[in-house]
């Protein structure tokens, strides 16, 4: 089984996000391509310490870049949307 590291790479902040963690209190994360539901769930309870209500993932692809006369893609990657429990939170800034 792999660890809660190897399964969360980085929490998403964006504005869309920052709208999300306040009006219903869900979180994103960039996580293993090869996860599901069930392993993204106990890797957010392990590793924040908090309830999770649901999960819901996505796959997201890579854009098409261009540097000069070369073109390529971005590598694919798999985005998931955390509701927590009523109560709990994320402090993704912990420095603040």
């Amino acid at each position: 089984m792999k660890s809660s590291l190897e399964i969360i790479r980085r929490p998403l902040v964006t504005e869309k996000v920052t709208r999300l963690q306040e009006s219903l209190n869900q979180y994103a994360f960039e996580v293993e391509p090869n996860s599901n539901k069930i392993e993204i769930r106990k890797a957010v309870e392990e590793r924040f310490s908090v309830k999770v209500e649901k999960v819901r993932t996505l796959k997201v692809r890579g854009k098409m870049k261009t540097l000069g006369r070369f073109s390529g893609r971005r590598p694919n990657w798999k985005k998931a949307i955390v509701t927590l429990a009523k109560g709990d939170s994320i402090d993704l800034f912990e420095g603040t």
